[in-house]
């Protein structure tokens, strides 16, 4: 499969290429050891206690050699600076599942892994001049959306190689990883490591998001002989890994439908027929408001009602994830339970 071309910046328009000078640098969990702050805070209140407490749980799910760690993302996270903690838990078998939208894995991670770059966005800019310079902005960073176009006709490519058949998103995630194993520019893409380490991705809501515009022109295309995602697959998928692997913990940041879909492998297995544990660790990092009712902002002890999360080992965060995760994955890092981790490769689940 052939390439697609970046975009030449010597051909870019100076105003833009200005606003698009400052590049996001992702943290480097492995750079700090964050273990010392983690043990102080656990002596604290308020969030910072909450925060040790979540820590001393995760530290536990990678500690416990039966238990399969999920990790959910939901939110622009990986663009704000958390793109290389992702890659580095999946690197050093710290999470063996992931459940994400489709924006954190395709317009941020393969996004940067087709060498594309995210930009620190400058002091207030007129957000119509933004439009007419096709730069496209997250709260505080800019995209190219002329990259993000290559993305999209990346997916398209990706699509247009495949045979014509149902995809679960896990299937062709890999597909992606595979693409940029042959033709990537980032050693430390999360799509790429998690092909590579048999880590399966699944992103229920896969087509909000870029590669929803290049599997509609892939469709448009290819007229009755085109691919297509079967989001029914992802869950029964998903739900068969839980019913395998009996004890589970969740990592998750942000809620949406990555949460409730991890959180309800446990109620489908029930109905399969199968007696499965919930949850047993649970963790939240979320600014989400409890009152309006919302499964974003549910709390896990409301899970638990519902049957999906145990309450004996949970704990929610209520903080901005790329302010409170450096330190949990740093601590968890440090304090080295991954190197007694079996590598579960749940990915060759599903080949054959």
């Amino acid at each position: 499969m052939a390439q697609i071309a970046n975009t030449n910046e010597d051909l870019m328009h100076p105003e833009k290429q200005a606003l698009l000078s400052k590049e996001v640098q992702h943290i480097d969990i492995k750079s700090f050891d964050a273990r010392p702050i983690v043990d102080q805070m656990r002596h604290m209140s308020f969030t910072s206690r909450d925060l040790a407490r979540a820590t001393d749980i995760y530290n536990a799910m990678l500690a416990d050699p039966d238990c399969m760690v999920i990790l959910t993302l939901a939110g622009s996270t990986s663009a704000g600076g958390c793109m290389d903690l992702y890659a580095d838990l999946v690197k050093h078998n710290m999470v063996d599942a992931i459940v994400s939208t489709g924006a954190s894995i395709v317009d941020m991670d393969f996004f940067e892994g087709m060498g594309f770059k995210h930009y620190q966005a400058s002091a207030s800019v007129d957000d119509r001049v933004l439009r007419d310079m096709y730069i496209d902005r997250i709260y505080d960073t800019y995209i190219d959306e002329e990259d993000l176009q290559a993305c999209d006709h990346t997916i398209q490519a990706i699509a247009d190689g495949l045979e014509p058949k149902a995809y679960s998103s896990r299937a062709f995630i890999a597909e992606m990883g595979r693409y940029l194993t042959e033709h990537g520019k980032k050693e430390n893409s999360l799509v790429k490591l998690a092909f590579e380490k048999g880590v399966p991705i699944f992103c229920p809501a896969f087509t909000d998001s870029s590669a929803g515009f290049g599997l509609v022109k892939h469709q448009v295309n290819n007229p009755g002989n085109h691919m297509v995602l079967d989001s029914i697959a992802d869950f029964r998928e998903l739900t068969e890994l839980k019913i395998k692997t009996g004890t589970s913990g969740l990592l998750m940041i942000g809620g949406g439908v990555p949460k409730n879909f991890a959180q309800d492998t446990v109620v489908c297995a029930e109905i399969l027929g199968h007696e499965v544990p919930m949850h047993k660790y649970a963790i939240q990092i979320t600014v989400a408001d409890v009152r309006d009712g919302a499964c974003s902002s549910s709390t896990l002890k409301e899970a638990c009602s519902w049957g999906k999360v145990d309450i004996a080992l949970e704990q929610m965060v209520f903080a901005e994830a790329t302010s409170v995760l450096p330190l949990l994955a740093s601590d968890a890092y440090h304090r080295g339970h991954w190197k007694n981790r079996q590598a579960r490769r749940l990915a060759d689940v599903f080949k054959g």
